[in-house]
């Protein structure tokens, strides 16, 4: 095996410093000597720093999976099927069993041989986690080593989604060496991947080298140098001044600074809402919740915020969902709003959607018209996220991709408001929602699931824990140097084994 633990090590601390030169540019392109001729690795520029110092069970695992250095049982595929990764097939024996046949020709980036006791001791950690993966949200599952290429799951209740489960980047087989007795996990030299990560400098930068034993096609570029850049305004400058081969959600207000052969319009099943705490607070009165959705036009922020590169929202659920508005019921708020004059309410978001921030000052300014007082509270996601999901604010304007963890919708409305669920930033709880999420999520792909879903969508708009304000659509920026980059709408896959130089 070959580890390359010794390339470029250098690299990605110069990617950041020609990102704070481009920051500083004008309009203009920087000058045509930022790239690095022949050097054959792909420059990336993230959106977000890692939360959780890379830990595969946070949502830091999506930059493990965009990057292909760390891989699943199960991928999903464009039409948000699941397809084999590193179990070649598998097949439910009743209703809430499942055998996993896997690969028998995976070496883990350590040397170590990828297995069922690998498989177990992944999930079996996931499981006992505090907080769990999101995409265990709601179930619980017990695995058994039942053959040499072989894992028997067994879930508490009947689940037919597990595969999707399963596809999460969140659920990542990892080397037995990647879980420390202290309790941290480091994806670093223990995935499966076309690349290896080999080092990650905190909240800066990662390097990844290709990884020359893996099981599949080999990668087409020696590595990637990436490095993790909030500002968005800096990203964009990344591909103007051609310090980044591929830069993550271009601003809105930036793609006109762009040549238009880099921007790159993404379709997402991603809708910008605002949640409302409906445990405590001024939001706990439902008709106070009323007022406020009756206060915001969201019509207004699709045209002045968006310039038209997103859908006013109906629901919460938009057109990358195909079934989803033809299936929609009454939607409207069931409470008459109440007369609010001086009502005191904190408004947070955050910095990584450069979106974000614009669109609090006009939620504020709309609330305040209708006679709220309202206080902003604007960080770095990373900095409030305990705070956004221990219901700190009042009010959240909050981006979310309802397929990401799971490719299926009911599965986030289930972890956005469902009683216990992991990323209800509303605090929002229903006995009615939760049997209705019960008795869907039991359901397999199709008629009866899709139903459910938007019978959940249904009754959580019309207790008004979240107001809809537009669908979004992602601008990705690309430089042109390189092809192959993938164009996610569950923002799962970018960099794979098939980018590389044109």
């Amino acid at each position: 095996m070959t580890t390359n633990h010794h390339r470029r090590r250098g690299a990605s601390a110069t990617f950041v410093l020609g990102l704070a030169t481009a920051m500083t540019l004008s309009g203009c392109g920087g000058s045509s000597d930022a790239i690095s001729k022949g050097d054959d690795r792909v420059r990336v520029a993230f959106m977000q720093p890692p939360k959780a110092a890379m830990n595969p069970f946070s949502d830091d695992a999506f930059k493990l999976s965009r990057t292909s250095t760390a891989e699943s049982l199960v991928r999903i595929d464009e039409d948000v099927k699941p397809q084999a990764q590193l179990a070649t097939k598998w097949e439910r024996m009743d209703d809430t069993t499942w055998v996993f046949t896997l690969r028998d020709d995976v070496t883990f980036h350590d040397g170590e041989k990828f297995g069922p006791d690998a498989v177990k001791n992944t999930l079996d950690r996931a499981m006992a986690f505090n907080p769990a993966p999101r995409a265990l949200s709601g179930i619980k599952l017990s695995t058994e080593v039942t053959g040499d290429h072989e894992v028997t799951i067994t879930t508490d209740t009947s689940d037919a989604m597990l595969p999707n489960r399963l596809a999460s980047p969140q659920l990542s087989i990892m080397s037995p060496k990647a879980y420390k007795d202290d309790g941290t996990i480091t994806p670093v030299g223990t995935g499966t991947g076309p690349f290896e990560l080999v080092k990650v400098n905190g909240s800066t930068t990662m390097t990844l080298d290709r990884y020359d034993d893996y099981w599949g096609e080999k990668s087409k570029t020696k590595g990637i140098d990436a490095s993790f850049v909030p500002d968005g305004t800096a990203r964009a400058a990344a591909i103007r001044s051609k310090e980044a081969d591929v830069a993550e959600t271009i601003p809105i207000s930036q793609v006109g600074l762009l040549d238009p052969k880099a921007v790159n319009e993404v379709f997402m099943p991603r809708t910008t809402s605002v949640s409302l705490n409906t445990k405590e607070g001024p939001f706990k009165d439902p008709h106070v919740r009323a007022a406020a959705r009756a206060a915001v036009d969201n019509k207004q922020i699709a045209d002045t915020v968006y310039e038209g590169h997103a859908d006013r929202a109906v629901g919460l659920l938009g057109p990358a969902v195909p079934w989803a508005e033809e299936l929609r019921g009454d939607v409207e708020s069931k409470s008459e709003p109440a007369k609010v004059d001086g009502v005191e309410i904190t408004l947070a978001t955050y910095t990584d959607r450069a979106e974000n921030p614009e669109i609090a000052v006009q939620i504020e300014a709309q609330l305040e018209a209708a006679g709220f007082k309202v206080k902003q509270d604007v960080r770095e996601y990373a900095n409030m996220e305990k705070e956004l999901l221990g219901g700190s604010f009042d009010a959240v304007v909050v981006s979310r991709n309802t397929m990401l963890d799971t490719g299926d919708p009911l599965s986030a409305l289930a972890q956005d408001f469902g009683c216990d669920g992991g990323n209800n930033i509303a605090q929002f709880c229903s006995e009615e929602l939760d049997k209705v999420l019960k008795d869907g999520l039991g359901q397999p792909a199709g008629a009866e699931r899709e139903k459910a879903t938007m019978k959940a969508e249904e009754l959580a708009l019309q207790a008004d824990a979240a107001i809809p304000l537009v669908h979004e659509r992602v601008i990705q920026g690309e430089l042109g140097t390189m092809e192959g980059f993938a164009r996610d709408p569950l923002e799962r896959t970018l960099v794979t084994e098939q980018t590389g130089e044109k």
